[in-house]
């Protein structure tokens, strides 16, 4: 591997010294290297990807990994996170770790770990509205302080629950350890295929998470507040990002994506073990 692109998150390697000494390494060994220094946030902005690119290098937290997931959907181009946040589920590689890390690459030493992503649209009387990918999660949230919302879902065709609670969680694997662990939802191993559906905060004693096989279609409509009401006060979000306002009647689907995220593993770490040093 020999052509690099550095995307790198200006907040939190403010005065870049984390890119250069990464550039610097590589471009000492023979590497072809660029650095993306007007990263866009806007997830509707296209990234400019230089021909040949191996391999993208992102220096931040695992909100600058999500982002540039979505920006490069179907380049089946694989990402490497270099951790300059918190948690850093996604960005594994610490700061003590990257010339390490970066020789492993030099010599092709290293795996690729194909990340399931989700499939949504949103339906409005019968035509689609909104359709995109998330690599962590489909959130389905009330808006500000209104009341819980009410959500009928049906899987595969068939209507498991009504729920009336703050919103839904449809998660990957890979963002089990997110939005879905902090509410009371199960933790997937990331290779996984499954997904999962957690309720937020449900108006009821006995609502748990479901498990979902790759195949499933999940369908999620909105119920109005009174009869004949089309106003609801909720919002529907892609990887934290803020998609469209959702009325009563809408319908929300969600399946597994056909694309797959690809990150590049170059620790021989169980999942186990980094649990057990993120969630400590």
């Amino acid at each position: 591997m020999k052509h690099f692109l550095i995307i790198t998150n200006k907040q939190k390697d403010m005065d870049q010294v984390i890119t250069d000494q990464v550039r610097r390494y590589l471009e000492e060994r023979g590497a072809v290297c660029h650095c993306c220094l007007e990263y866009s946030k806007d997830r509707r902005k296209p990234l400019d990807v230089p021909e040949g690119t191996e391999c993208i290098l992102v220096i931040g937290g695992d909100g600058t990994i999500l982002n540039a997931a979505t920006k490069v959907i179907g380049r089946n181009i694989p990402l490497l996170g270099i951790n300059m946040g918190t948690l850093g589920f996604l960005a594994e590689v610490t700061i003590n770790d990257v010339n390490e890390t970066l020789q492993h690459l030099l010599e092709d030493d290293y795996q690729i770990e194909n990340r399931t992503m989700l499939f949504c649209e949103l339906i409005r009387d019968g035509q689609q509205l909104e359709a995109f990918m998330a690599l962590n999660d489909i959130v389905i949230s009330k808006s500000g302080y209104s009341n819980v919302i009410g959500l009928d879902v049906t899987i595969n065709e068939t209507e498991i629950e009504s729920y009336s609670a703050d919103g839904i969680i449809l998660c990957t694997p890979t963002g089990s350890t997110a939005y879905n662990l902090s509410a009371g939802g199960p933790i997937l191993n990331p290779t996984c295929k499954n997904f999962v559906l957690t309720p937020i905060c449900p108006h009821s004693l006995t609502t748990r998470s479901v498990v979902l096989a790759k195949e499933d279609v999940v369908t999620i409509r909105i119920r109005p507040k009174s009869a004949g009401g089309k106003k609801i006060d909720a919002v529907i979000l892609y990887d934290g990002k803020r998609g469209s306002n959702i009325l009563a009647g809408d319908e929300i689907r969600v399946c597994k994506a056909g694309e797959v995220t690809p990150f590049i593993k170059t620790r021989k770490v169980s999942f186990a073990k980094i649990l057990k040093e993120k969630l400590r």
